[in-house]
């Protein structure tokens, strides 16, 4: 009896310690447990669907030109003896704009006058006095520059995409960043076949005081528009097992979840996408950050079509 007495501090003191144990493992089990149950947030930048044109293109420079230019050939041949013009003058129907020196050794003529066969600006004039011409040599060329097109030579690979009355945007180095409006007024029932290309014209519209004729065109000829199209970045789409997928957000709310749709691809320009199926007007897509994301991932959206987003915490501040 005393002998167990005397155990019994032990067996108590043994006891405490073993229950210590077993709440500190309890404690640090949960705590495991409620850190597994965190979920990681991601940082995503998102945007809003819209369904818009989408237009396709094909790129060419060309050349800018008078529609009227008529070249001015002399009556006889001889010497260019007089010049009454020089480039960039405006002349009016049978003004004289040169004289020509029939004369020959022994014999002697009256100077033959040169007369512009319509109005209209001299865009060209290369000779110079006591240049030899004859009947056959362009000595001039007037050309009606209130009245400008534009040429390109379109490869052969793409004529059959190339129509009269489509619609162009071009550019000039002489004017960075301003586009103007074209039309297809003319395409050649022919090619050439040196070069196996076929010859297209243009024309501005509204015409504009700013384009000159010898200036060079960037053209960019739209040859088919999608209208009403659901059009998205690019960089929207991720690939997953070689499969086109798109993440959208539950709501424009701060914090959300996202969904990975499948989507099906269209047209593709400019960095642009279109979305036959998957994506409707108005539905919220992840356009940054998406590449770490899965179906059901936890995302704080920062910002919407380039506009921050408040989180409910900031909104209570």
């Amino acid at each position: 009896m005393k002998k167990t007495s005397a155990k019994l501090p032990f067996i108590l003191m043994a006891a405490a310690i073993l229950s210590s144990a077993l709440v500190s493992c309890k404690g640090k089990s949960e705590k495991t447990a409620k850190e597994e149950e965190t979920e990681t947030i991601y940082a995503v930048n998102a945007d809003i669907v819209q369904a818009g044109n989408l237009d396709d293109y094909l790129e060419f420079g060309g050349d800018v030109s008078s529609v009227s230019a008529v070249d001015v050939y002399p009556d006889a041949a001889g010497k260019i003896s007089r010049i009454r013009v020089s480039v960039g003058d405006l002349v009016k129907k049978d003004q004289i704009i040169a004289y020509v020196d029939p004369s020959r050794p022994g014999m002697n003529y009256s100077e033959n006058p040169v007369k512009a066969p319509i109005s209209g600006r001299v865009t060209s004039f290369p000779p110079t006095i006591g240049t030899m011409v004859s009947q056959s040599y362009s000595i001039a060329k007037i050309s009606d520059t209130d009245e400008l097109q534009i040429k390109v030579n379109v490869a052969e690979r793409f004529i059959s995409r190339i129509r009269e009355n489509q619609t162009a945007i071009v550019s000039f180095d002489a004017y960075p960043g301003v586009e103007f409006k074209a039309r297809v007024f003319e395409v050649s029932p022919v090619l050439d076949t040196t070069s196996r290309t076929m010859l297209a014209k243009l024309k501005v519209e509204p015409a504009d005081s700013r384009i000159k004729a010898g200036m060079y065109a960037r053209v960019k000829l739209i040859t088919d528009t999608i209208e009403g199209a659901v059009v998205i970045p690019n960089d929207a789409i991720v690939y997953r097992d070689g499969k086109p997928y798109v993440f959208t957000a539950k709501s424009e709310s701060a914090e959300s979840s996202v969904n990975m749709v499948s989507v099906k691809e269209g047209l593709s320009v400019d960095n642009k996408t279109e979305i036959q199926e998957g994506l409707k007007e108005g539905d919220v897509i992840i356009v940054k950050g998406q590449s770490l994301l899965s179906d059901g991932s936890k995302v704080k959206i920062l910002s919407i079509s380039g506009k921050a987003v408040e989180s409910k915490t900031e909104n209570k501040d």
